[in-house]
C-alpha cells in the first residue's frame, strides 16, 4: 500500500485525495523517511475520519473547503477529550500545518485554517543521561569475534565517539569514510554535508568491520553502504535501535531499559564533552546544529545534573549525607 492509500472497500474522498498527494511529496520530492509519511498519514488518515464522522450521509463527502480555524481547534478538542496527552497533540497539529501549508501553496486553498493555532504547551523533558560507567559497559556488550559483533561494537563506538543522528550513520557510504585521517563526510539534515572526526578508540572499531563488511556482503549484498544487515542490505534506523537494546540488556543496566535509544549516544556525546570542558560552540559544530539554542538544551542536562550532586552531597539539604547542627 503506498502512503496515505485507503483500503479498497473505502471511497476515496476530496481530503482524503488530497491528503494522498501531500503524502507523494513529501517522500518523493522533500526526501521524508517512510517512518516520517507513515506516521503524517496516520495522523492525517484520523482527521479525515473526525471530518466523515461529522457529516450526514446525505451530504457530499468531506473536502478541503469547508475547513476552517474553529473546525480544527474542534478537532484538538476531540483529541484532548480522549486523553491523549500535549505532546501527541502537538505531533498531530505538526501534520495538519504541514498539510495545509502544501495546500496553499498548490491552491488547492485559499488560506490556511491552521496558521492561526498554537501548539499546547508540552512538559520540559530531561533526555536520560547515561553515566560513563553505563556507557563503557554497554561498548564492551558486543562480541568482536563475529561479523556481526564487529558490525555492532562500530555502531556504538562511532554513535558515542561522533554523536552522529541514527539517520546520518545509516545514511554513511564507505567513501564517506576515512579511516586513516579518522574523518567521516556526512550528510546532514537539509542535506547539507560537514566533516565530523573521530577518535582512535572508534577507528579501531571500525577498521575490524569493513574487513569483515564483504563476508557479510556477499555477491548481492549493497556494495555502497557502511553498515549492513545480516542479509547485506542496508542497515535501517529500526535495526540499530535493535542493536542499542539488545546490548543494553546484556551489559545488565536495567535503569535505562526503555529509556535509552541511539539518539541517547548523542546526548551522552554532548554532555560528556561539555562535563569535561568542551564550549558550546564546538559541541554545536560537531552536533550539527544549525542553532546554538538547540544545542544549550545539553547545558539542561548538565545543570540538572549538577544539582542532583549539589542535593546529595552537601550537609544542608535534605538529601546530603550529614545533617548540620
Amino acid at each position: 500500500m503506498n502512503p496515505g492509500e485507503e483500503p479498497a472497500s473505502r471511497p476515496e474522498t476530496p481530503l482524503r485525495a488530497l491528503i494522498r498527494d501531500f503524502l507523494e511529496d513529501l517522500e518523493e520530492r522533500r526526501g521524508s523517511s517512510r517512518h516520517t509519511v507513515r506516521n503524517y498519514g496516520s495522523d492525517l488518515s484520523q482527521f479525515a475520519e473526525f471530518l466523515e464522522a461529522k457529516r450526514a450521509p446525505e451530504h457530499e463527502p468531506a473536502g478541503p473547503g469547508p475547513v476552517d480555524t474553529a473546525v480544527l481547534r474542534a478537532y484538538l478538542g476531540s483529541l484532548h477529550e480522549r486523553g491523549l496527552s500535549s505532546t501527541t497533540v502537538a505531533r498531530k497539529l505538526a501534520a495538519l500545518r504541514s498539510l495545509y501549508r502544501y495546500l496553499t501553496r498548490s491552491g488547492a486553498v485559499d488560506r490556511d485554517p491552521a496558521r492561526a493555532l498554537r501548539a499546547p504547551r508540552t512538559p520540559a523533558r530531561i533526555p536520560t543521561r547515561m553515566e560513563m560507567d553505563e556507557v563503557e559497559a554497554l561498548l564492551r556488550a558486543p562480541d568482536p569475534a563475529t561479523p556481526l559483533g564487529c558490525r555492532d561494537l562500530a555502531i556504538l563506538e562511532l554513535l558515542y565517539g561522533t554523536g552522529l543522528r541514527v539517520s546520518e550513520l545509516v545514511g554513511l557510504n564507505l567513501a564517506d569514510v576515512n579511516p586513516g585521517s579518522r574523518i567521516l563526510r556526512v550528510l546532514g539534515k537539509g542535506g547539507k554535508e560537514r566533516v565530523v572526526p573521530f577518535g582512535e578508540v572508534a577507528a579501531d572499531a571500525l577498521g575490524p568491520w569493513l574487513r569483515a563488511r564483504a563476508e557479510v556482503q556477499g555477491t548481492g549484498g549493497d556494495s555502497e553502504a557502511v553498515f549492513l544487515n545480516a542479509r547485506g542490505g542496508r542497515l535501517s534506523d529500526r535495526s540499530v535501535r535493535t542493536v542499542v537494546r539488545r546490548y543494553l540488556g546484556e551489559a545488565g543496566l536495567v535503569r535505562l531499559a526503555g529509556s535509552v535509544s541511539p539518539h541517547t549516544l548523542r546526548h551522552a556525546f554532548a554532555t560528556h564533552l561539555l562535563d569535561h570542558g568542551a564550549d558550546l560552540r564546538s559541541i554545536q559544530e560537531l552536533l550539527g546544529h544549525t542553532s546554538l539554542a538547540t544545542t544549550q538544551k545539553y547545558t539542561h542536562v548538565s545543570t540538572a545534573r549538577i544539582f542532583e550532586v549539589y542535593s546529595k552531597a552537601h550537609p544542608r539539604q535534605a538529601g546530603g549525607s550529614e545533617k548540620g547542627e
